[in-house]
């Protein structure tokens, strides 16, 4: 492939990030943004970066609260900037995925250019069900995990491809296991890497032998392990119910393989099926396992059976492979199979965007309701606020007021006895929008 054709495949699938989620750039902060964005004004800064290893909760986030002070230090409380940040990242992941599949040479045997990458990075650019990690400024824990246990993998293949000089590979080598070194600071579920890992090199000319280079990696992560482990006894991980071995995983698992191929990659396995293809069923197949994994560390969950969207994030690679796979078959055929594959790109572009433009849009609008509704009441109000009904916890709301009102968190009462004593002057209650 010629770097002209390159630039224009990259080129096309920025458009296809930015087409997709430019409505995240409008949505004020969130929830939990604000109270976020004030945890890494302690944990982020600069000062605070040998105690965040000690931490046991932002040690495995530490990525994210470098990110969110950095973004707070440079733009205040401009919810664009945020925004924007994750749409940046989640390009930069959407050409990891193009990465990843030209280096692991998923083709079709048939004649004509391999686009499996192009079709996977911009599926993967478009594709609604993650949306929770990209247009969720308190998400990008996801994209970071992503951005370095992706870029640690694409190093990785790139140190074993044939003809590369020794020092070339050792440079390789060390960027990727420096990379997983960051994806394991950026989320607890980074160990999952390391079976993408194979199944990323499944198939593939000595994959056995080269697996040994992973040792390093291997490593890493049972330090990772070892400490949250360790741990355990004051990080509330372990003790607020959220995550437990004893979980219907499954259910969840399941359940969330289904939702996960709802509805393109179902589409997608019911066209490799009818083309009758041993080369796409045994892709596919490598699709479905990495998809399968991917999944595993949120199917422990107590508090759903449902995975949450944010968390299908390094699974959709694995669907943005299946329909790579279904399209490049299809584009190769003559006549009304070629037309058929224009007609399913056409229609998985506008499923996909026109319902992030209007539903999930709209959605994430009514979650930034309640902080919005209580930051401009603080702003008018010179006197206490009894706090009758807001459908967060208390520590959102503090913040909220703290951050986006400039007011100290006391000016709130939570009880009609204590609104009554300080002769509150203004109650809130949230609106439904």
């Amino acid at each position: 492939m010629s770097r002209r054709q390159l630039a224009w495949e990259i080129a096309l699938i920025g458009l296809a990030c930015f087409l997709a989620y430019a409505p995240a750039l409008r949505i004020p902060l969130i929830e939990d943004d604000y109270s976020n964005l004030s945890m890494s004004q302690v944990k982020g800064a600069p000062a605070s970066i040998a105690g965040i290893f000690h931490d046991p909760i932002f040690r495995v986030r530490a990525t994210s609260c470098w990110l969110m002070y950095g973004l707070w230090k440079g733009f205040g409380l401009w919810a664009a900037a945020y925004h924007a940040a994750s749409l940046i990242l989640h390009f930069l992941n959407c050409c990891l995925v193009y990465g990843m599949v030209r280096l692991r040479s998923l083709r079709v045997a048939a004649p004509g250019r391999n686009s499996v990458p192009f079709w996977a990075a911009v599926f993967f650019a478009v594709q609604e069900g993650h949306q929770e990690a990209i247009m969720w400024f308190s998400a990008c824990n996801e994209l970071l995990l992503f951005l370095f246990g992706a870029g640690s993998l694409v190093c990785w293949l790139m140190a074993g491809r044939e003809g590369v000089a020794r020092a070339g590979r050792l440079r390789w080598e060390i960027a990727s296991v420096a990379a997983f070194g960051l994806a394991l600071l950026s989320k607890e579920s980074a160990v999952m890497w390391l079976p993408l890992f194979l199944v990323a090199s499944a198939g593939s000319a000595g994959w056995r032998r080269s697996a040994v280079r992973l040792t390093p990696h291997v490593a890493l992560a049972l330090v990772a392990v070892a400490s949250v482990w360790m741990t355990r006894a004051y990080s509330f991980r372990f003790s607020d119910g959220s995550f437990s071995l004893a979980a219907p995983y499954w259910i969840t698992w399941p359940r969330g393989m289904a939702r996960l191929l709802w509805v393109w990659g179902w589409i997608a396995l019911a066209g490799i099926a009818w083309l009758r293809q041993s080369d796409l069923w045994k892709q596919a197949g490598a699709a479905l396992v990495w998809m399968g994994i991917a999944l595993v560390p949120y199917s422990f969950l107590t508090y759903s059976t449902q995975i949450p969207s944010r968390q299908t994030y390094v699974a959709s690679a694995g669907l943005a492979v299946l329909f790579g796979l279904l399209m490049t078959r299809l584009a190769r055929e003559p006549g009304a199979l070629r037309k058929l594959a224009a007609a399913a790109a056409m229609a998985m572009l506008v499923s996909n965007v026109g319902y992030l433009w209007t539903k999930k849009r709209a959605q994430f609008l009514e979650r930034a309701q309640p902080t919005e509704q209580l930051i401009r009441l603080a702003r008018q109000t010179p006197g206490p606020i009894w706090m009758e009904c807001f459908p967060r916890n208390r520590y959102v709301a503090e913040e909220a007021v703290r951050m986006g009102a400039g007011r100290s968190p006391a000016i709130l009462v939570w009880s009609q006895a204590e609104a009554a004593a300080r002769k509150a002057t203004a109650t809130f209650c949230a609106q439904e929008p």
